[in-house]
C-alpha cells in the first residue's frame, strides 16, 4: 500500500469554528439574534447558566446563517476538495450546533459525516475526543484543529494538522513537529482599518462653534475641542465595530465592504469585543475631563448612533435624517465642550447641509448595487426606483442649506460678530459648488461611498474649503 493510500484509509476530521473558517459561528449567531430582537440579551444570561451547549441550541434556533457567506480558509478548503476528489473520507467535527455544521457540510458537499453539538451534548475538547475515539479507534483518524479546545483531540489522532494556531495549538505544534497551516497575523494596519480612523476625520465639526466665535486662540478652547475630539473618535471607532458585528452577513455580499477585518475573519469577534471595552472607557475617561453638558451630548450620541445600528438604518428616510442629525450632534458637542452658544442659523445650516451628503451616500447606494426592480437594497428601505427621488431631495436639501447661509449672512447676528461681512458672501456659492459637484460625481458613479470623506480626500474641494475658512477669518478681523 502506497503512500497516498495508506493516507485515505484513514479519514481526515476537520473542526469548523477557527480552523475551516475565520470566525466563530456561536460568535456571528448571537449578534444576528441581537440584530433580530436586541430583548433576547436578557434571555441569554439564562441560557448560559444551562450550559455552553444549551446557549448554543437556543441561539440556532432562531437564527439561520449562510453557508456560501462565511469566511473559509481557502487553502485548507482547496486542500480537502483535492483529498476528497481522491476518495478520502472527510468528517466534519465540530462544538457547532448540528443545524449550522449540516448547513455547511450539505452547502461544501465534501464531507462523509457530520459530528456536531446536539441537544446537551457540547461537542468540544473531551467529548469530542471520546466521539472520533468511539467512532475511528485510538490513532484511527488524523484530526485539523486551531485551539487550545483542540488539543486533546490532537493528542488522540494520528496526525494533527494545526491551522491558525492560537498560542496554545502553536506551542503544541512546536512541540510535537506537526504539520502546520498558518494564516497571516493581523497588521497595525488591520487594527486601523477595524477602527476607521479615516472616519474621525468627521469629528473635526467639533470645532466649529469654536471657529464660528472667532476663538481661534483660546488655548483652553483647542484644548477642550482636542478632548472631545479624541472622546468622540473612540466612541464613534466603538459604535463602528459594534455595527459591523451586526452588519457581517451583509457586509459579506458588498463588493468592498466584504474586505473590512471581522467579515473577511482577519480579526475575531472577542478581539473586537475587547476593543470595545478599551473604546468606551478612553471615550467616557477623556469625556470627564470636560462639562458635564458634553457628557450629556456624548451619551445622546452613544443612544441614536446605537439605534442606528440596531434599527434605524434600513428604515425609509429615517437612516438619512439620522445621519445628518448625528453630523450635527458632532457640533452640538463642540459648543457643550467649549462653552460657546451655538445658533439657530448653524443648526438648521448643518442639517440640510448633511442631510444632502447624507442622501448622496444612499443614492451611491442605489447606483451600485444590483437588484432587481421592486427589491430593497439588503438591509436598507430603498428599491431601484427610488434614485430619482432621493437625488431630487439630496439636491433640495443642498439648495436649503446654501439659502440658509445666504439668509444668514444677511442677519444682525452677522452684521456683530464680523466687521467685513462682505468677506464671507462668497460662503453661498463656495457651499453650492461643493454639494453639485458631489451630486454631478455621484450620478457619474465617481463618488467614493461616503461623500465627507470624498470633500476630506478630494483636491479641489480642499482648495475651495481653505478658501471659504481663510474668507470666513478675514471677515472676523
Amino acid at each position: 500500500m502506497d503512500a497516498r493510500s495508506d493516507r485515505n484509509a484513514i479519514p481526515l476530521a476537520v473542526d469548523l469554528d477557527g480552523t475551516l473558517i475565520a470566525t466563530d459561528l456561536l460568535w456571528e449567531g448571537l449578534f444576528i439574534l441581537l440584530k433580530k430582537n436586541p430583548l433576547y440579551i436578557f434571555l441569554v444570561p439564562f441560557w448560559a447558566a444551562g450550559g455552553p451547549a444549551r446557549l448554543k441550541q437556543a441561539i440556532a434556533q432562531r437564527v439561520d446563517i449562510d453557508p456560501a457567506m462565511l469566511p473559509y480558509r481557502a487553502p485548507l478548503l482547496d486542500r480537502l476538495r483535492t483529498e476528497h476528489a481522491e476518495g478520502r473520507k472527510l468528517v466534519l467535527a465540530t462544538g457547532t450546533p448540528r443545524k449550522f455544521a449540516d448547513a455547511i457540510a450539505v452547502h461544501l458537499g465534501i464531507f462523509d459525516r457530520v459530528l456536531a453539538t446536539d441537544g446537551l451534548d457540547n461537542l468540544t475538547s473531551g467529548k469530542k475526543r471520546a466521539s472520533l475515539l468511539a467512532a475511528y479507534g485510538d490513532a484511527g483518524f488524523d484530526y485539523a484543529g486551531n485551539s487550545r479546545h483542540d488539543l486533546q483531540v490532537f493528542d488522540a489522532a494520528r496526525s494533527a494538522i494545526v491551522v491558525a494556531p492560537d498560542r496554545h495549538a502553536a506551542r503544541w505544534q512546536a512541540a510535537h513537529g506537526a504539520e502546520t497551516m498558518p494564516a497571516p497575523k493581523p497588521t497595525l494596519r488591520t487594527v486601523i482599518k477595524m477602527l476607521r480612523v479615516h472616519q474621525w476625520l468627521k469629528n473635526s465639526l467639533i470645532a466649529v462653534p469654536m471657529m464660528l466665535s472667532h476663538e481661534y486662540f483660546n488655548s483652553n478652547m483647542i484644548w477642550a475641542c482636542l478632548l472631545a475630539f479624541i472622546s468622540f473618535s473612540a466612541i464613534a471607532s466603538a459604535i463602528y465595530i459594534l455595527n459591523d458585528f451586526f452588519d457581517l452577513a451583509l457586509d459579506r455580499k458588498h463588493v468592498t465592504k466584504r474586505n473590512r477585518p471581522f467579515a473577511s475573519g482577519e480579526l475575531s469577534i472577542p478581539f473586537g469585543l475587547g476593543a470595545i471595552v478599551v473604546l468606551l472607557a478612553i471615550g467616557v475617561g477623556t469625556g470627564c475631563l470636560l462639562p458635564i453638558e458634553f457628557l450629556g451630548v456624548l451619551g445622546g450620541y452613544m443612544v441614536v448612533t446605537t439605534a442606528y445600528s440596531l434599527s434605524f438604518k434600513r428604515m425609509l428616510l429615517v437612516d438619512v435624517l439620522t445621519l445628518a442629525g448625528l453630523y450635527t450632534i458632532r457640533v452640538l458637542a463642540g459648543a457643550a465642550a467649549t462653552g460657546v452658544d451655538v445658533s439657530f442659523w448653524l443648526l438648521a445650516f448643518s442639517i440640510f447641509f448633511f442631510l444632502s451628503l447624507a442622501l448622496v451616500k444612499r443614492f451611491v447606494e442605489l447606483r451600485t448595487t444590483a437588484i432587481a426592480p421592486g427589491e430593497r437594497i439588503a438591509g436598507r428601505g430603498y428599491r431601484t426606483e427610488d434614485q430619482e427621488i432621493v437625488a431630487q431631495a439630496g439636491m433640495a436639501s443642498a439648495f436649503s442649506s446654501a439659502l440658509v447661509l445666504a439668509l444668514y449672512m444677511d442677519s444682525v447676528a452677522v452684521r456683530e460678530l464680523y466687521p467685513h461681512p462682505w468677506l464671507i458672501w462668497p460662503l453661498a456659492p463656495i457651499v453650492l459648488y461643493l454639494t453639485m459637484r458631489v451630486w454631478i460625481l455621484a450620478r457619474r458613479d465617481e463618488m467614493h461611498d461616503d461623500p465627507v470623506v470624498f470633500i476630506i480626500r478630494d483636491w479641489r474641494s480642499q482648495i475651495v474649503v481653505a478658501i471659504g475658512a481663510v474668507l470666513l477669518v478675514m471677515g472676523g478681523w
